[in-house]
């Protein structure tokens, strides 16, 4: 595995009053033991298949549905198909994984790590909390037999720490508002660290757009793009009339990716009450986008989710934290899938421009061959990152 990070542009830094995740390591999971990863504004992981990549945006999706409270079992539904594959099973024939990540904000970098046993029981058996080298929360598994296990939280009062339990199904450092009173310059520290490192999380849209799904015309409904991105003519039937300029983007993103003329891109509503999308053409032909190849749908399904953001995304944030504080970050597994070079290559340079902006973040996958490949008539995907700033994880299985 080699790694390339070239600086980022100024404006594309992680604001410091917007926390964001900046490494993600795979300790052991999956094909990845003791694996880092640096993550910028722009990430792409590359590989042949096999290589890890699919692996590594799982973990951090189950991080981010972990940080926003979901329970184990609905993270990891197969949990054992993380385990690496030479684990050996201990004496009481457990066996598990081990992720975590780093988040930078106001209280500068704070590290999370758990470990997963996967069986014989699913349940979180460790987990722990830093901050300038200091462990700010740490769980352990002391008896098997029980649903928890001991924690420990910093106090920094009349104690050095405070414990208790706390249930093996859930993620400590979500629960901590809930354990902690935050009476003590301790405790304080561990709710500020803690609120930074799900903030951080909890801000996550993963995104796998499915042409099939996206073709039928669909009724109108909360107009927040699914992750599948079935509701795609739902969604701009709102967008092409709440935010004329954005909308203006998507019409010359879409103009530089599908084939033929593109004067608009629109959402017209049938007589049932259902929404269909159509390409303007600009000389009375409209194309319903159902007759698009799965590669132009794809294309465009992924250029409007880099143009909209949380309002407009099935995206869980920190309700109670202010949206300007919060950094949205959109996992896309397969960004290259479907489409030709020349389209993978448009949509980095547009996740460019938006994460630049500090609008997202974006960590995605591409394949070696589309890596490789260059267009003839001017940088491809390769050269679209390396101009953009991009950081880069080449994999290898």
């Amino acid at each position: 595995m080699t790694l390339t990070s070239p600086e980022a542009p100024a404006e594309a830094e992680a604001r410091p009053d917007r926390p964001s995740v900046t490494e993600l390591r795979l300790a052991a999971f999956a094909g990845h033991r003791r694996a880092r990863f640096p993550l910028g504004p722009l990430t792409l992981f590359a590989g042949p298949s096999g290589s890890g990549k699919t692996g590594a945006l799982r973990a951090y999706e189950a991080l981010a549905r972990l940080g926003g409270g979901a329970g184990l079992h609905e993270v990891f539904p197969d949990p054992v198909a993380y385990v690496p594959e030479r684990a050996r099973p201990d004496a009481q024939r457990r066996r598990g994984f081990r992720i975590g990540c780093t988040a930078e904000g106001p209280e500068g970098p704070v590290r999370l790590d758990v470990a997963v046993q996967a069986e014989p029981d699913l349940r979180i058996v460790g987990e722990r909390l830093t901050a300038g080298g200091l462990v700010l929360l740490e769980t352990a598994l002391r008896d098997p037999g029980r649903p928890f296990v001991q924690a420990a939280w910093h106090t920094a009062g009349g104690s050095p720490v405070t414990r208790g339990p706390l249930p093996d199904d859930r993620l400590g450092t979500a629960l901590l508002p809930l354990r902690v009173a935050g009476r003590t310059d301790g405790e304080r520290q561990v709710l500020a660290a803690a609120e930074q490192m799900v903030v951080a999380l909890r801000s996550v849209f993963a995104c796998d757009p499915v042409p099939g799904s996206m073709r039928a015309a669909v009724p109108l409904g909360e107009g927040r793009l699914l992750r599948g991105c079935d509701n795609l003519a739902e969604v701009l039937w709102r967008t092409r009339s709440e935010c004329s300029r954005r909308h203006g983007q998507l019409v010359a993103a879409v103009r530089a990716g599908c084939a033929g003329p593109v004067a608009e891109v629109l959402a017209e509503q049938l007589g049932d009450g259902r929404v269909r999308a159509l390409l303007d053409r600009g000389d009375g032909v409209r194309t319903p986008l159902g007759l698009l190849g799965d590669g132009e749908l794809r294309y465009l399904a992924l250029a409007l989710v880099l143009l909209t953001g949380p309002g407009v995304l099935e995206v869980d944030q920190a309700g109670e934290v202010p949206a300007a504080l919060q950094t949205l970050t959109v996992l896309a597994d397969g960004l290259d899938r479907g489409l030709d070079v020349r389209q993978t290559g448009e949509l980095v340079r547009l996740a460019a421009r938006m994460c630049e902006r500090g609008h997202i973040r974006l960590v995605g996958t591409v394949s070696e061959a589309a890596w490789a490949a260059d267009t003839g008539t001017g940088p491809g995907v390769a050269g679209a990152a390396e101009a953009a700033g991009a950081t880069v994880v080449h994999l290898r299985p």
